[in-house]
């Protein structure tokens, strides 16, 4: 297969964010609230989408051996773990980047913040009827993910393929009404994003988040295009373990960060479960707090 990598998030470098993305399980019940002191057999509900992913399994066993019961909370769609994790239904999610958490954050009140990163994935462009982006025809359509964040993103990675124009040159923030339809090659539909893979049989492409790959019976090396995760700007896109704010010094779920960070067998399972493509980062705390502080106030700014 004729592959044409592209890369979008360089034209990131206008927009003066940087960012990484979290995810992270809050403790149930009987855990404490902030700050506190680490439990021995204290059990934590962390939200996720994808639970048979081959890092958790390990993930759950290298918990365990710390005294920490991790209980994974599987949704069907982005929308859900963060309510979840705001109403304390779960306690962490491992499931986002900065720029979905700020969105999340400035769209409903919430304070969810970053308490570790677990790794930047590349989104790409796959196609059942086309072996490489230049084959599609004037005039076709393309899917892409609906929610904000996301949406975004695949308009660069459309837009880096030659695929389409956006009136503002492309953004975080650029969305289906920045497209110049006269000067693109192809139309642009928004589907939830876990439908984007599904829709393939009736569209050119469609671009496709890597939790929804493998179920469509597609492999990561299938993509006709796709953006650069290695490149520096590309921080906003960032994955992360996210807490309530008032969990985010608590030692058990910083602990737990520790452990996907630096367990072999669970950073081997990510490589597998992401076909390689996911690159593991351990970016500081502190700067992730600072990104999506910087990135809410860009997001308020932008409404």
């Amino acid at each position: 297969m004729s592959r044409r990598t592209t890369s979008v998030i360089a034209a990131l470098a206008a927009v003066p964010l940087f960012v990484a993305l979290a995810g992270c399980a809050t403790a149930a019940s009987n855990a404490g609230s902030g700050g506190g002191e680490s439990a021995e057999n204290e059990v934590v509900k962390i939200g996720v989408v994808g639970k048979g992913d081959e890092q958790w399994e390990p993930f759950v066993e290298a918990a365990a051996e710390e005294g920490i019961t991790v209980e994974l909370v599987d949704f069907g769609s982005y929308e859900q773990p963060n309510p979840a994790l705001t109403e304390g239904e779960i306690d962490l999610n491992q499931f986002q980047h900065i720029v979905y958490l700020a969105q999340y954050n400035t769209a409903s009140g919430s304070d969810l913040t970053p308490i570790g990163s677990t790794a930047i994935y590349p989104l790409g462009l796959y196609s059942t009827k086309y072996d490489d982006v230049d084959d599609i025809k004037k005039g076709e359509t393309v899917a892409v993910p609906d929610d904000v964040s996301n949406q975004a993103r695949a308009l660069l990675v459309l837009q880096s393929a030659g695929l389409i124009e956006l009136k503002s040159g492309g953004t975080i923030f650029s969305d289906i009404a920045d497209i110049d339809t006269e000067k693109s090659k192809v139309k642009v539909t928004a589907l939830e994003a876990a439908l984007t893979a599904t829709s393939l049989p009736d569209v050119a492409a469609a671009v496709i988040n890597n939790d929804f790959v493998k179920n469509a019976g597609l492999s990561f090396e299938d993509a006709i295009a796709q953006d650069d995760p290695e490149d520096p700007n590309a921080l906003p896109y960032v994955n992360v373990f996210a807490s309530r704010a008032e969990d985010a010094d608590n030692e058990t779920y910083l602990k737990l960060v520790e452990i996907f960070q630096t367990n072999k067998d669970v950073q081997a399972g990510l490589a597998e479960s992401s076909g390689n493509t996911a690159v593991p980062l351990q970016t500081p705390v502190a700067d992730l707090v600072d990104s999506l502080a910087k990135v809410e106030k860009d997001t308020e700014a932008n409404k």
